[in-house]
């Protein structure tokens, strides 16, 4: 096979770069968990910090990656901001994530 038909599928960089950085995101197991409480039900980060028996300041350092990086969402409730998954690809990679451990 010539190797110009070998990089012919491949994305381009900024698209290798930007997958790169998302797949880093899910590297750390406390994000794991957030996303997996979200999957079950939207809540506050003082929700979060209860169930994962976290402080609210970390949960939301936490959040903010997720929210940057385009994991999570949020809506504004009163005073507060209530958080969900942004996605469902964001389910999708968690479950496919679970079954590829799992075989």
């Amino acid at each position: 096979m010539e190797d110009a038909d070998v990089l012919a599928g491949l994305p381009d960089e900024d698209s290798l770069f930007d997958l790169a950085e998302l797949f880093k995101v899910f590297g750390d197991s406390t994000r794991i968990k957030i996303l997996f409480v979200l999957l079950k039900n939207s809540m506050a980060v003082n929700t979060i910090a209860e169930a994962l028996n976290m402080t609210q300041s970390a949960v939301s350092h936490q959040l903010r990656i997720l929210k940057t990086n385009g994991l999570v969402k949020y809506e504004r409730n009163g005073k507060s901001l209530i958080y969900s998954l942004a996605d469902d690809h964001v389910t999708s990679i968690l479950n496919q994530g679970l079954d590829h451990i799992g075989e």
